[in-house]
């Protein structure tokens, strides 16, 4: 990742000006609580996967304004002309850092709307300035490692491979995109960077220029096998999909001469179902069994799924654009929100926000999530305040307005899903390597989709802290 992605000036321009607002109130200091969450499901599913936690710590690792930072916000002027910032100010953020609380669901953790992502409290300022990127880099990879974990259930149990890199949002988005779709699922990415970066396997095969700069595609195919013997995947669709398969075939023969093998053959236009039984037939009577057909062009959940109703004999998948980009949503409506206030005499006073929509309201508190289990079965996720507690059967109103309050009696385990990340700034959290967060993601997935198919999974708030928001809402109306 670039240098520029780690300064505190990676944020909205009115997360400055509110900051130097709380400043010059003598605010900033305050202690506050904010949440980090996401109101709808992605791509009309019933669960998300929760993706970019390691890139927040990456960031606030490092998070202090530099010198070029400062020196930037002085040349900043008014509708006068005037400096915007004063230099007390500018000096105070140069003797900033980090000193929040964070906790946060663990990645690859399936999760669900309206459940707090991240909890973060400290200073009133601190925690304005990271609104901004902690959305960006929590919204973008959570979105996209739903979208690979969707792509990786329809591939069922074929490898799944992360193409996107030349048609994702520029060389971040590529990154991110290839660390959450690993994490979401897909076994490797094509893009080196993020490989060297995330420790995530890289796969790729050859280019139609490659087969294009030689006088004949048999002459390609054998210059690349001459090169690349134990690592040889033959693009077949250059001239003819059929022929290619012919002579990828030819060339296999003379790799196991070598004692190699022919891995894979890649389709990338035409009619995938037929092309893919003919060519699997052809393979299969040559003797080479155990070569895969791997498919790209244009690919998503929904292809890969008419693919396989239509009995095409494809086993792995190379999926790009539609991934990196999420092409058929390409937002998560994730949300920051504060929450609790600390006054002066050390007590929370609750914030919320209010709109003439349901689900723009806030939830006020310090929230911690609870998930009740019974028979190994998620029965629903609570969201309660810690102050107020949670009863050992916790009576609870669900966010669905179908549903009606739910009182949990039957459960056989729990766990807060909200673990310490940060304390005063410093990292107290054993992170796991991103495999780990990976088969997190799968286990938890399949699990979920085994117990609840595509159902609405219930999430609520806690009676007490329900009528706590009710209370305020009232009381603001």
């Amino acid at each position: 990742m670039t240098t520029h992605t780690y300064s505190p000036l990676l944020t909205d321009f009115y997360q400055l000006t509110m900051s130097y607002g709380y400043w010059r109130l003598n605010m900033h200091e305050q202690t506050a609580a904010f949440h980090l969450l996401f109101r709808r499901n992605p791509f009309k599913g019933n669960y998300a996967i929760c993706c970019g936690l390691g890139s927040v710590i990456d960031f606030l690792k490092e998070w202090r304004f530099k010198e070029d930072d400062i020196a930037y916000l002085r040349t900043l002027k008014n509708i006068k002309n005037e400096r915007l910032f004063p230099e007390d100010f500018l000096t105070y953020l140069s003797t900033l850092e980090f000193t929040c609380n964070i906790d946060a669901i663990p990645e690859g953790t399936i999760v669900f709307p309206n459940t707090p992502l991240l909890r973060i409290e400290g200073p009133l300022l601190q925690c304005q300035l990271l609104e901004s990127t902690l959305l960006n880099l929590i919204n973008f990879q959570t979105l996209v490692a739903t979208k690979a974990s969707r792509v990786c259930r329809a591939a069922g149990d074929d490898t799944v491979i992360e193409f996107g890199l030349r048609r994702a949002q520029g060389p971040d988005g590529a990154l991110s995109a290839s660390r959450a779709a690993y994490i979401g699922g897909c076994v490797a990415t094509s893009n080196t960077l993020a490989g060297k970066l995330y420790n995530i396997p890289v796969r790729g095969t050859h280019a139609h220029s490659w087969v294009t700069a030689f006088p004949s595609e048999l002459d390609a195919f054998t210059a690349y096998a001459d090169i690349m013997p134990q690592n040889c995947v033959l693009l077949v669709d250059t001239y003819g999909t059929i022929n290619g398969v012919k002579n990828a075939i030819k060339i296999g023969k003379k790799l196991r001469e070598q004692d190699a093998d022919l891995l894979a053959i890649r389709l990338d236009s035409g009619d995938m179902a037929a092309l893919s039984i003919k060519a699997r037939k052809l393979l299969d009577e040559a003797g080479f069994e155990k070569t895969e057909i791997l498919a790209s062009n244009s690919l998503d959940e929904y292809v890969i799924t008419n693919l396989k109703h239509q009995g095409a004999m494809i086993s792995a998948w190379g999926v790009g654009t539609n991934l990196t980009t999420a092409y058929d949503q390409p937002a998560l409506d994730g949300v920051y929100k504060l929450s609790a206030l600390r006054n002066p005499q050390g007590e929370w006073n609750y914030k919320i926000k209010l709109s003439e929509q349901d689900v723009k309201i806030s939830n006020p508190g310090r929230h911690q999530v609870r998930r009740f289990f019974y028979n190994d079965k998620y029965i629903m996720d609570v969201i309660y305040d810690i102050g107020l507690g949670i009863a050992d059967t916790p009576e609870t109103v669900s966010f669905d307005a179908n549903l009606p309050h739910i009182r949990i009696e039957d459960h056989d385990g729990f766990v807060d899903l909200l673990q310490p990340v940060f304390r005063e700034g410093k990292l107290v959290a054993d992170l796991p390597t991103i495999q780990a967060m990976r088969d997190t993601a799968l286990q938890e997935t399949k699990f979920f989709i085994n117990t609840h198919g595509e159902e609405t999974y219930p999430v609520g708030l806690e009676k007490n802290l329900f009528e706590l928001k009710q209370k305020l809402i009232d009381n603001l109306r």
